[in-house]
């Protein structure tokens, strides 16, 4: 998903590999970068450029130093929510959540994971959908993230083959013994409501973390990063 350094992503391009997006290290302009930002140019590709510290963040591997680029390969972030749906993969939903920071938190591990899209349910300010972003730690900038209602979401991937998976503690099996690969929408409710039952009743099969302290709950991002980790496990991401 990740190329990494001038020779990777020269590479890249040489082997006509699908690179969606590129990211340069701002004001580094060496030859081999120009020829990159050309031969993306050509191709129609975007550019954006990014600080030493989104380079080194964001980097597989920065243990040469800070590279000057990185591209995308494979998911676009850009396709619409009709063009996921056709393609199948992985799609996550936030079906209520209320706290920007959560919400952040989820995309930025969706996007980690590998997964296809983000469909979030929650009502936001312009603001708070920036502070979202913010705390996604911009990977929002690499995988389609949609606003929306949750329900008409759920109820169009399910209309497309795709299978539901709700996560709440009403649920009666737990990731590992959950199918998670093929064209699959994994829903994760809000923070104080759950999940809303209209869109329980969509799904086809709903899981549960095992909790075993006093407090039974866990913090939004904990669950769903446990079935992430565990989609990505099985889908031999």
């Amino acid at each position: 998903m990740q190329r990494c350094g001038i020779n990777e992503v020269l590479k890249s391009f040489q082997e006509n590999e699908e690179i969606k997006l590129v990211l340069v290290r701002r004001d580094s302009e060496s030859p081999e970068l120009s020829k990159v930002r050309s031969m993306a140019n050509e191709l129609g590709i975007r550019v954006i450029e990014g600080s030493d510290n989104d380079l080194w963040r964001m980097s597989r591997d920065n243990s040469h130093g800070i590279p000057d680029v990185l591209a995308l390969v494979g998911r676009d972030p850009n396709l619409s929510f009709e063009e996921i749906i056709a393609s199948g993969g992985l799609i996550w939903v936030l079906a209520g959540a209320s706290y920007p920071v959560n919400i952040g938190f989820c995309i930025r591990t969706a996007e980690v994971s590998g997964a296809d899209a983000v469909f979030v349910d929650a009502e936001l300010s312009n603001a708070e959908r920036k502070a979202a972003k913010r705390a996604s730690m911009k990977a929002h900038r690499f995988i389609p993230v949609f606003w929306g209602d949750g329900f008409e979401a759920v109820k169009s991937a399910k209309e497309s083959g795709f299978k539901t998976v709700s996560l709440e503690d009403v649920g009666d099996k737990t990731p590992w013994d959950t199918d998670l690969t093929g064209k699959i929408m994994i829903i994760v409710g809000g923070e104080r409501n759950g999940i809303p039952q209209k869109i329980l009743d969509l799904s086809d099969e709903i899981i549960r973390i095992p909790m075993s302290g006093f407090v039974p709950s866990f913090n939004l991002q904990a669950p769903l990063s446990v079935v992430a980790v565990e989609a990505q496990r099985q889908r031999g991401n």
